[in-house]
């Protein structure tokens, strides 16, 4: 992968849409390409210029999503859509999904997560244009599951997705911190802060060292795997 990622956002609602634009300039590796705010325009936009990745509304004045990314596969274009959506018919997700369709993001949502959504797809991006072939099932899987949100069914009573999100965010915009910092950037308790930190452990998402505390104590600093950052 070479360059930023151009991504293009497709929403009516200016305040929505000028907020999606905001989100996708502070994310490392992305570069906002425009922000339309139907579908015609944005398979104009698609028609002469390149983009990576359309953060796509589904509810749109002129075209429904799905009929977006119908018209976009029969261009022949291959750009990846990610929906950021009000819409939950589990209908409309199988017909997304059929359509190629990379991430299934639910309104409303925080920054925390739409910035964890994207840093999965660089990932993914970074490690298909690295990797020309797949030698086993076991990178195939690796590769797809880059993609995949972590598995909310085993949060632990008492954490809660979107200060997961938080948490995360933290991590990667710091680069690392400790359950001390966390907790100062979040307003929540040292404990609290930890409990999420230890949860990212157990998953894989966050590696762990010791380091000395501004006090001279020991703490655990705490940072994003290398393919999370």
């Amino acid at each position: 992968m070479s360059g930023p990622l151009r991504t293009l956002v497709v929403e009516d609602e200016p305040i929505a849409a000028a907020a999606h634009a905001t989100y996708v300039e502070r994310v490392p590796g992305f570069e906002l390409a425009a922000v339309v705010p139907s579908g015609r325009e944005a398979l104009a936009v698609l028609s002469r210029e390149p983009v990576d990745l359309v953060l796509l509304d589904m509810n749109l004045p002129d075209l429904h999503g799905l009929d977006v990314c119908r018209r976009l596969r029969a261009a022949g274009l291959s750009t990846d859509i990610m929906a950021l959506t009000a819409a939950r018919d589990l209908a409309m997700v199988r017909a997304a999904v059929s359509l190629g369709i990379v991430q299934y993001v639910i309104k409303p949502f925080t920054f925390a997560m739409l910035a964890d959504r994207l840093a999965r797809y660089a990932a993914y991006r970074a490690r298909t244009s690295a990797e020309s072939e797949a030698t086993s099932q076991h990178e195939i899987d690796r590769l797809l599951g880059t993609l995949r949100a972590p598995d909310l069914s085993r949060l632990p009573k008492g954490l809660a997705e979107d200060t997961l999100d938080q948490v995360v965010a933290v991590l990667r915009e710091q680069d690392g911190a400790s359950a001390r910092e966390v907790a100062a950037e979040l307003s929540v308790s040292r404990v609290t802060a930890r409990r999420y930190l230890e949860h990212l452990h157990d998953l894989g998402r966050v590696e762990r060292e010791a380091r000395h505390g501004g006090a001279g104590r020991p703490e655990l600093n705490y940072r994003l795997t290398p393919d999370r950052r």
